[in-house]
């Protein structure tokens, strides 16, 4: 068995008459990147809490390593969190910060010394050791509180929205870093975040959550290609959801009448029939001139309104479903050919449009 795998089930967290984690079940192996991913109030930081300790469930299983902690102390735990504020010493010095855990196991100063100057070069902060935590920048407290947790060797880091208080271009930085880090020491990282790019950008999986349920877990781009609820589709990204009406069903290929267009889209095991809706990312959609040869998939419609955001820009349509439909337009540096009014063909590629059930799923928000 891998050490730091962990396995939830049918874990449960119930506070007076709310009930934030509604009997899930996960597993995450050992050494894997894995992120709970969801809105405030889904239960991702409960059950992280629940891993950690800090809180006991009110029924279910927490297997680390195959072992139930589900009542077990939080410091017999092989488990260590990084919170979003660091929780710091304001009164010690980088060294003694990171020493701390280790001189309360009352490690020989030989070892304290040598974890503690391996830690530092882990996080990229050899020469820090005397500084004050005031001293520090956001980013380089973040990785005194990443040393601090790693230097005791935990089978599990447990990170809390550790980068919700730095600012994007930061972010941006300790993402790539963070994936790094975890490759290099090959330890199970549990990541909470509401933030999608970090979900996206760092995870080897994670789980979409909503309403204290798991709606959705699998590798970064099949959730985000393949959501299998509307929420998924909605929350993940940015997503083109359309009311329509199932044709036909099948694993191969599915079609759908949207306001008597009829539309081919990717193939389902799910058994759909009647009412649905289908979902298309805005980068997967395609404008084409007004009058240019029809083909499938393909619906009129009238540019709104054109969004510059820099590397790309937004394009939203009104279809002549009365949809409107955003589309992605990268951008070249060479401008594109529509403006505010210019009639235009949408086009719609089967193989990027995903038909889904129309009503809400159990645990889906209204």
């Amino acid at each position: 068995m891998a050490r730091g795998e962990i396995e939830l089930n049918k874990l449960r967290k119930e506070f007076a008459d709310v009930t934030a984690v509604d009997g899930i079940d996960l597993h995450v192996p050992g050494g894997e990147f894995f992120s709970l991913l969801g809105p405030s109030g889904c239960g991702k930081t409960t059950t992280l809490r629940m891993i950690a300790g800090f809180e006991q469930p009110t029924s279910g299983q927490i297997l680390l390593d195959g072992s139930d902690v589900a009542y077990t102390p939080p410091h017999h735990r092989n488990v260590n969190t990084v919170f979003q504020n660091y929780a710091l010493f304001p009164h010690l010095n980088v060294f003694d910060n990171i020493a701390f855990g280790l001189r309360r196991a009352k490690r020989p100063k030989k070892e304290i010394r040598e974890r503690v100057g391996q830690a530092l070069e882990l996080v990229q902060l050899s020469g820090y050791e005397r500084r004050k935590s005031s001293q520090l920048s956001g980013g380089q407290q973040q990785r005194v509180a990443l040393a601090r947790a790693l230097v005791l060797n935990p089978a599990v880091l447990l990170l809390d929205e550790p980068l919700g208080a730095l600012d994007a271009k930061l972010r941006k930085v300790l993402q790539i870093e963070l994936k790094a880090l975890q490759q290099e020491i090959g330890i199970t990282f549990l990541y909470v975040t509401h933030d999608q790019e970090e979900a996206l950008t760092m995870s080897d999986r994670l789980a979409v959550m909503n309403g204290g349920h798991v709606e959705q877990v699998g590798a970064p781009q099949d959730v985000y290609e393949d959501p299998e609820t509307l929420f998924v589709a909605d929350f993940l990204g940015v997503s083109n959801l359309m009311d329509a009406h199932v044709v036909s069903s099948g694993p191969s290929a599915c079609k759908v009448a949207v306001d008597g267009y009829e539309l081919e889209t990717r193939g389902t095991d799910l058994d759909l029939r009647g009412a649905a809706r289908i979902v298309i990312r805005p980068e997967r959609v395609g404008l084409e001139e007004h009058g240019a040869p029809s083909g499938p998939n393909r619906i009129p419609g009238m540019v709104e309104r054109l969004v510059y955001v820099g590397s790309a820009v937004q394009v939203i349509v009104r279809a002549a479903t009365g949809e409107s439909l955003q589309a992605l337009v990268q951008n070249t540096g060479q401008g594109i050919p529509w403006e505010q009014g210019t009639p235009v063909q949408v086009h719609l590629p089967s193989d990027a449009v995903r038909v889904l059930p129309a009503e809400k799923r159990a645990g889906e928000s209204e």
